[in-house]
């Protein structure tokens, strides 16, 4: 099983197993690319070309962005909170900030995700006020877009009538935006030529989604192994059945990507997990520790299942857990720390190999399919390398619990992904 680290240009590693992961850069952190200094960063769109009135005091305010003290940005707080006239291109220019990251290769959820995590609430109701209002802009979104604006948080609260923290909260959050680095694309960008949109979700997922949503919600651990395991199966059962459309018919398509959030705490155990779910279901995960996800590369036809049992594995994992540290306080220990990391990393180290186990089951039902698999993965692997060509590996950083491990390794038991239990069949889908 093999995981990915990286901070930088979108950089990417593999890692081995549960007791390491890999990681690599391209450039830098945050500040290589459109960071500190004004070169490429975010901010290139709306720079200081506009002189007097709003755009003259905004040029002045926009050098605290580029500064390293907190005082600059205090004397820029007070010149935008004295001139009322400069509030519609203040906005005007976060969503030339926005607009600029699509074009560096970030996405709707990859910006929020940022935010989420260096500030605070009143910075992301800003956020999204932005990401919206930019994004409605265009006819037709790329493929996922809309789902992700669909997930962002609705914001309540008012807008303060404090002009001066108003001001430094845009100035905190453009800031963080004109830092933030070019990514490596893993689609089009609005405003782009688009494939033409498919009509509703494939009916493939739809059942995964169902019996995945049952696996989830039941309370009795068998059943929810057998749907579990179930969904494993008609994944690999689609990727024979690509792999034979794909042989039959040769298809000018190529492998695509998609990041997935993989975020504190837990988030090696979380990486590892995810890259298992990847491997098992011909696709490649590489996680860039830095900016909190994995990027999955894959053809286009797996990379949703594998978003979606990867979502509900972690959802039956914390569950388990939560269940064992209640029983590890009623037999009178504190819960801690360690154990919750050593359960993590136990329960993604062994169900990457029972996810491994019911792919290869299923590819030995067909083996004149192999071949092309193995064309399908080389396909995979090289546009990884392509987008990723440098890593390094780093141990995982985790403290070990024998007890944490030992209910972790059983609880990946329960989620167990083998041949399908009597009395759940395919009806349990629909």
């Amino acid at each position: 099983m093999s995981t990915s680290n990286s901070s930088g240009r979108g950089g990417a590693g593999r890692a081995g197993g549960a007791g390491s992961a890999d990681s690599a850069g391209r450039a830098g952190g945050a500040g290589s690319t459109g960071g500190a200094g004004r070169a490429g960063g975010a901010g290139g769109t709306g720079g200081a070309g506009r002189a007097g009135g709003a755009g003259g005091t905004l040029d002045r305010a926009f050098e605290a962005l580029y500064a390293t003290d907190d005082g600059s940005l205090d004397t820029a707080a007070s010149l935008l909170a004295a001139d009322r006239g400069a509030d519609a291109e203040l906005t005007r220019r976060g969503e030339e900030f926005v607009r600029t990251l699509w074009a560096r290769g970030w996405q709707p959820a990859d910006v929020v995700r940022m935010a989420r995590r260096d500030l605070s609430e009143d910075h992301l109701r800003v956020l999204t006020g932005l990401i919206r209002t930019e994004t409605a802009r265009y006819e037709r979104l790329p493929h996922r877009w809309q789902g992700q604006l669909d997930a962002l948080d609705e914001q309540s609260g008012r807008r303060p009538s404090d002009r001066f923290s108003y001001a430094t909260t845009v100035l905190e959050l453009y800031r963080l935006l004109v830092r933030l680095p070019r990514l490596d694309a893993v689609g089009p960008v609005p405003g782009e030529a688009l494939p033409p949109p498919t009509a509703g979700e494939p009916r493939m997922l739809g059942r995964i989604r169902a019996l995945l949503a049952k696996a989830e919600a039941t309370g009795y651990p068998e059943e929810a192994e057998a749907l579990t395991a179930k969904a494993q199966e008609l994944m690999a059962r689609h990727s024979l059945d690509e792999a034979t459309l794909a042989a039959g018919t040769p298809s000018p398509e190529t492998p695509g990507a998609i990041r997935i959030g993989v975020e504190p705490p837990y988030e090696q155990a979380k990486a590892i997990l995810l890259d298992a779910v990847a491997t098992a279901n011909h696709c490649r995960a590489v996680w860039n520790e830095a900016y909190g996800f994995s990027t999955v590369v894959g053809f286009e036809a797996d990379l949703d299942p594998v978003e979606l049992l990867y979502t509900s594995l972690l959802v039956q994992g914390t569950t388990a857990m939560t269940r064992a540290e209640a029983e590890q306080r009623a037999g009178g220990r504190k819960r801690t720390k360690s154990f919750r990391q050593s359960f993590l990393l136990a329960y993604a180290n062994r169900l990457g190999a029972r996810l491994a186990a019911t792919s290869r089951r299923v590819e030995a039902e067909a083996p004149t399919l192999l071949p092309a698999l193995a064309s399908r993965d080389l396909a995979v692997t090289n546009r990884t390398d392509e987008l990723f060509p440098e890593t390094r590996t780093t141990r995982v950083r985790a403290a070990w619990d024998e007890e944490g491990w030992t209910h972790g390794a059983s609880a990946a038991d329960r989620a167990g992904l083998g041949p399908h239990r009597k009395g759940i069949d395919e009806r349990g889908a629909r």
